[in-house]
């Protein structure tokens, strides 16, 4: 079974925070598209709890305007021909933390079918196999209870965790290089190169 990360990692949120950050005069113009430009800006300003209303509106009502990373969909496609096993592992809460009230776990599922990942006519990935849990240790939990081969996730902090699964291939999915060197993980910049990583092939 091969895990995957959701969000940041298959659903990309970089021009979609900075839109709505700039409509909400939150930022500078001249602060780039990036998730971690916008999110370093706001916790510099002392900002922090306006981060957090932030991610809860872009993961909720905002998330249909968001895209996949390229590469994203054709990884679960690949995966359907070559019948090999890939399910969705998220950490997100139900409701946000700040702001108002919306289902995310929904917001994710609504998305999962519209970008065509669990669409039964492309990747067809079935929402039983999308875990959408509460808290890391319920991810990290998940992760070794259906015992994963490998597992793609964009936080490096996150696989070099203590508790995470022993014995599991650990990719970090890393577009811009902003991560530094992590012990025992390979590191991909695109789902291209995922895909090379685990089938030896990008195609």
């Amino acid at each position: 079974m091969i895990g995957v990360d959701l969000d940041n990692t298959i659903v990309r949120y970089d021009e979609l925070l900075r839109a709505e950050a700039l409509r909400r005069k939150l930022i500078p113009e001249s602060l780039p598209a990036s998730k971690q430009a916008v999110r370093d800006w706001l916790r510099r300003a002392g900002q922090e709890d306006d981060w957090t209303e932030l991610q809860g509106c872009v993961y909720g009502p905002r998330m249909r305007d968001a895209g996949p990373f390229p590469g994203a969909l054709e990884f679960f496609v690949r995966c359907r021909e070559l019948a090999v096993p890939v399910c969705i592992i998220s950490h997100r809460t139900r409701f946000p933390y700040r702001g108002e009230s919306h289902d995310l776990h929904q917001a994710a599922r609504d998305w999962l079918a519209a970008n065509g990942i669990c669409d039964p006519h492309r990747a067809g990935l079935g929402l039983d196999r999308v875990y959408l849990e509460l808290t890391k240790q319920d991810k990290l939990a998940r992760i070794g209870q259906l015992a994963c081969s490998h597992f793609i996730d964009d936080l490096p902090e996150f696989l070099g965790d203590p508790a995470f699964p022993h014995g599991v291939r650990k990719i970090l999915f890393d577009p811009a290089g902003a991560c530094g060197d992590c012990a025992g993980v390979a590191r991909a910049a695109s789902w291209r190169e995922i895909q090379r990583l685990i089938f030896g092939t990008e195609a």
